[in-house]
């Protein structure tokens, strides 16, 4: 209960600050949600799996804060976010290495058709950082995917599978607003599509077995 409160409250101070254009306010209040879900993680049975989303919560945690420092540090911001998603992606790998061709064409039509649109709108400097992001995007969302209708527990399979298209959801939009074209409704669909991604994710951890 204490990491449900800290996550709410965090959440609506960090909405709050976005509504009033409040750059200390979201700063601070910013990592409080992923915060709590590493708090709330601890509760979950060790596990090498429980170790691999720790540590990707942890770079989301480094993440969070760069991307709402008050000055451009989204290129850093990029990369604490891949290394996240690197995480995940060997913490999906740790119980299934099934090729699952179907969610592998399902991941790299989502992350090419994305990084299309975007590339078409010009990138600049940031193309090769931006393709080496979506390569790894796509691969967390292939890894997601492919641990349905295996021996994985099906609610930790299904929670992580839709974190994970939740977070490319969340990532999409940002790349929509950024580099295609901006909309007011923006900074709110991103961050509550993070953080159910992030929920997902992190959920998935206490519907494990012992392996």
């Amino acid at each position: 209960m204490p990491w449900l409160i800290l996550a709410v409250m965090g959440a609506a101070a960090y909405l709050y600050g976005v509504h009033m254009q409040s750059t200390l306010l979201c700063l601070l209040s910013k990592p409080l949600p992923v915060l709590a879900l590493l708090g709330w993680l601890q509760d979950a049975p060790p596990s090498l799996y429980r170790r691999w989303i720790s540590i990707g919560l942890l770079f989301s945690l480094l993440g969070d804060v760069l991307l709402a420092w008050p000055v451009d540090l989204f290129v850093f911001g990029l990369g604490a976010f891949l290394l996240a998603h690197l995480a995940y992606l060997k913490a999906y790998l740790a119980d299934c290495r099934r090729i699952a061709a179907l969610p592998l064409l399902l991941a790299l039509v989502a992350g090419g058709g994305l990084l299309s649109v975007m590339a078409n709108h010009g990138l600049g400097d940031l193309l090769i950082p931006v393709i080496v992001y979506a390569l790894t995007i796509s691969a967390m969302l292939w890894r997601a995917l492919a641990r349905l209708g295996t021996d994985v527990p099906a609610r930790s399979a299904w929670l992580a599978a839709g974190g994970a298209l939740a977070f490319v959801v969340s990532d999409s939009l940002i790349g929509i607003d950024r580099f295609v074209i901006k909309f007011g409704a923006a900074p709110y669909l991103i961050i509550l599509s993070y953080w159910l991604g992030q929920w997902g994710i992190a959920a998935s951890v206490f519907s494990q077995r012992k392996r």
